[in-house]
């Protein structure tokens, strides 16, 4: 048995080796480059990095949404509290329609002062109303809100490079008059 394998590591082994060396090395896989041992290493650490890198930038998109979110849902409540705002002088001088007049004063005012009392969302720095605030026809409260969002993990590589985030949302509302019954 034992001069079948070594037969068999002859023919498989190259002419010109030793036959120890041929008896050894028939029955395992030969290295073809040392030079590429522990090659596997470098990759694995590269494709770990780009998995980590892509988690960080997935958390930090994430929060830029959530906090888009949070700032529309404050633009939404500014914009129904302004549209109830109605401008006394037109009611006054011309009656009601099926709509409530506003102003851009007014909606503006109603919606700064329904942002100074509503909590800020954790994420969002700071907050201000966008030069878009008023209502354009007389009828519709248009509110913009700018946001100045945190980054989790990357905000103070984002800050210095391009001095943050910053997201600006649109709500608007309208205020319609019902008949008394």
């Amino acid at each position: 048995m034992i001069g079948a394998l070594t037969r068999l590591a002859a023919r498989v082994c190259d002419p010109l080796a030793t036959r120890a060396r041929c008896r050894l090395g028939a029955l395992r896989h030969p290295r073809t480059d040392e030079a590429e041992s522990g090659q596997i290493s470098l990759l694995s650490l590269g494709f770990a990095l780009v998995a980590i890198m892509l988690i960080i930038v997935g958390v930090d998109i994430t929060a830029v949404q959530l906090a888009r979110t949070q700032l529309w849902d404050a633009a939404d409540g500014a914009a129904l509290d302004a549209a109830d705002s109605l401008s006394e002088q037109t009611v006054y001088a011309g009656g009601l329609g099926v709509r409530l007049p506003l102003d851009t004063a007014r909606v503006a005012g109603a919606a700064s002062d329904y942002l100074s009392v509503d909590r800020r969302p954790r994420l969002v720095d700071s907050w201000s109303l966008g030069g878009a605030t008023g209502s354009p026809d007389g009828e519709t409260a248009v509110v913009q809100l700018v946001g100045h969002v945190e980054l989790p993990m990357l905000g103070q590589v984002v800050s210095a490079f391009s001095g943050g985030v910053t997201v600006t949302v649109t709500s608007r509302a309208r205020s319609t008059v019902l008949d008394a019954p």
